[in-house]
């Protein structure tokens, strides 16, 4: 054993028996978790571990679509940090690989380090690390070197952003790792954008796939999210990602409860909720007809006298 190692195994000792670990810092919290909880021991040392190939097709399939939408976006971003050590790793909402991108003369030493395809990077599992802590603590993580707490894992930066399915649960974790001896804390903080931006792009395609046949909205969302809502051809919203839900005070995870749009984005608070569907309704029709009221009365089936008073009671000129 290294004085190195002898020096971490022994740190995380004295966070963990100090009584007050999650007091201290969500990473002494994660330290005591791995040790009370999960039983671990941070001078463990054992060989990677990996699922069979069909263990690993059926968690891909599991995935569904967000399986098959991140391919691209994990081709994006290997090309944008491969370069300089890192690899690209995807896992489900257990922690379990999934899918990579390692560059051909770091393949060895990631996969020595045991992520590879069908290894498990829960906390559980492992400890402290990018992806089980991600995946816990349900937050984007940066865990640099020698905060992980197996001892043999602390040549490592990694990177991690959770993934959020359409109906606003975690279903999988993206993970950038460090080879590299020369990795900074400094570049953690400049992948951990990447990263972010590379999960929000993977919810974001596999929300507008899930309602390709709906009206996909953008909605302004004071957080770092991606914020859409989908409604049908009634203005009826019937979907919402994990930041819009939480924009919008909906339920967190699961099929959402159908909402009018109106509810939830440009509310007039002077007009009864009928009037300002029917005023939407005659604005419709008026655009349609390029303000031709003949034409408009005619697509709303009423006469045209119908519709001037019903434009002046709506505050409507013609």
């Amino acid at each position: 054993m290294t004085a190195t190692t002898s020096s971490h195994i022994d740190k995380i000792a004295r966070a963990v028996q100090s009584g007050a670990a999650g007091a201290q810092s969500r990473l002494a919290a994660s330290w005591f978790r791995s040790v009370v909880k999960h039983g671990l021991d941070p001078a463990q040392t054992r060989a990677p571990e990996y699922l069979s190939a069909k263990d690993i097709d059926a968690r891909k399939e599991a995935l569904g679509r967000v399986a098959v939408i991140a391919e691209a976006k994990l081709d994006q971003l290997f090309a944008l940090v491969g370069s300089s050590g890192c690899g690209v790793v995807l896992t489900d909402n257990q922690g379990v690989i999934v899918d990579h991108r390692f560059g051909d003369a770091d393949m060895g030493v990631f996969h020595d380090w045991g992520l590879g395809a069908g290894a498990d990077w829960s906390e559980a599992a492992q400890g402290t690390n990018g992806i089980g802590t991600c995946l816990t603590e349900r937050r984007e993580v940066i865990i640099h070197r020698d905060q992980h707490f197996m001892a043999s894992n602390i040549a490592m930066s990694c990177i991690d952003a959770p993934v959020y399915g359409a109906e606003g649960q975690i279903v999988a974790a993206l993970d950038v790792s460090s080879a590299r001896a020369g990795q900074t804390e400094t570049m953690n903080g400049m992948i951990s954008e990447l990263v972010r931006q590379a999960a929000r792009s993977i919810e974001a395609d596999n929300f507008q796939d899930k309602f390709r046949d709906a009206r996909v909205l953008v909605v302004n969302d004071p957080g770092d999210g991606v914020s859409l809502l989908a409604t049908n051809a009634d203005d009826i919203v019937i979907g919402a990602t994990r930041a819009a839900r939480r924009a919008f005070e909906l339920q967190s995870e699961g099929a959402l409860k159908p909402v009018p749009l109106v509810d939830l984005i440009g509310r007039d608070k002077t007009s009864k909720g009928f009037e300002r569907a029917q005023r939407a309704a005659v604005m419709r029709a008026l655009v349609r007809a390029e303000q031709n009221i003949s034409l408009a009365a005619r697509e709303l089936g009423v006469s045209r006298a119908t519709l001037y008073r019903r434009m002046k009671r709506l505050g409507i000129t013609g």
